[in-house]
């Protein structure tokens, strides 16, 4: 007995779908075995919505609203003549080969996919429409708090696809975080649809430990990052700190006085001194005062703090003799107590002065 016309055609159509959608003939027709019997009046449009040019759909992207300067592509599936890649213009809207202006401002993809079709429904019988966002426009968020450089930032998507910046991301951006970022209790402060504030809890250290990338919340356009400064400050985690993607790549910190090359080095973050001091040069070991350096900081409030530091070259970065440094801290190795008697011996007696100071600097020879 031969099947209704009807039936032909539900399994025709359904085939297609799943070969556009990377499906297979076989699970087409059990879908169209398992589906009710379709009227003959088929509906009039079929669309889709998709997050990326796979087709695979994330949360994030279902609910994006498309705007001025998205770049999406648009599949019209048996009408290559109608597909192709566009920019949503300044107005929200597309202009669509022979169908015209079609406004897209303010709708997901799936909305935009519906549009699209009922404009090409003129043209098209029963039009097949794919939406996808290739390029998302830059967002702009405010990142405020302990990062290096505080402010509004637009950023982009992902070189390869579509995707949303994450907090990680835009902390780069910024700058980094500082020595006293409290990465247990960053805060993303998002505007929602009616007007509401909505406060999400963020836990980049929980990041660090375990590598979950579900820690690492993705950004909408007009979110507010802030990142709190810590109570107390672990040296240890301080340097585990240093060495994360959204920390700077390196800080300026300046070593003076008695080293083999003073001036300004670059280090990473959280650099224990020991290691400053060792990429200086090291101690002139014929002037400098080995067994203390003086510590000078400037803080975020503007005022200037100095503390002397005993050196202990074995010890770790846990200790109070090897502390972690911060941007523009600056090391002072003073002249050893012969340095400082040869040096005024030089000043008062002139040239006999300076033969009494080379005898006296070679007596750290024989120590």
């Amino acid at each position: 007995m031969k099947k209704p016309v009807s039936r032909i055609m539900s399994m025709t159509v359904l085939t297609l779908a799943a070969l556009w959608g990377n499906g297979t003939v076989a699970q087409a027709q059990t879908q169209a075995e398992q589906a009710p019997q379709a009227p003959q009046a088929a509906p009039n449009l079929t669309v889709q919505g998709s997050a990326n040019q796979t087709g695979t759909e994330t949360p994030s992207l279902d609910a994006y609203m498309l705007g001025a300067g998205d770049q999406i592509s648009i599949i019209t599936f048996g009408a290559e003549e109608y597909s192709g890649e566009t920019l949503v213009l300044p107005d929200g809207s597309l202009s669509l080969p022979v169908a015209g202006t079609v406004m897209v401002g303010g709708m997901t993809l799936r909305q935009a996919a519906d549009a699209i079709a009922t404009q090409y429904s003129t043209y098209i019988k029963r039009p097949v429409v794919t939406v996808s966002l290739i390029e998302m426009r830059p967002m702009r968020v405010g990142i405020a708090g302990q990062v290096n450089r505080p402010g509004t930032y637009n950023l982009s998507s992902g070189e390869e696809a579509a995707q949303f910046p994450t907090v990680t991301e835009a902390l780069q951006i910024a700058g980094g975080i500082t020595p006293k970022a409290d990465l247990r209790q960053v805060q993303v402060q998002r505007v929602q649809r009616d007007g509401s504030r909505q406060t999400i809890n963020v836990n980049l250290w929980d990041l660090l430990m375990t590598g979950d990338l579900g820690k690492d919340v993705i950004l909408h356009a007009g979110d507010s990052i802030f990142i709190p400064t810590a109570t107390a400050v672990n040296p240890s985690e301080a340097v585990q700190l240093g060495a994360a993607s959204f920390s700077p790549e390196s800080i300026p910190v300046y070593v003076v006085g008695e080293v083999m090359t003073p001036g300004m080095v670059e280090v990473p973050p959280n650099t224990p001194m020991n290691q400053a001091l060792m990429a200086a040069g090291g101690f002139n070991l014929r002037r400098a005062r080995t067994g203390e350096v003086k510590l000078v900081r400037l803080n975020p409030d503007g005022t200037v703090s100095q503390s002397e530091v005993e050196i202990d070259l074995s010890q770790g970065a846990e200790s109070a003799s090897n502390p972690p440094l911060q941007r523009g801290d600056v090391i002072v190795v003073g002249r050893s107590g012969l340095a400082s008697f040869s040096d005024a011996t030089e000043d008062t007696l002139g040239p006999l002065g300076r033969i009494v100071s080379g005898i006296l600097g070679l007596f750290p020879l024989f120590r």
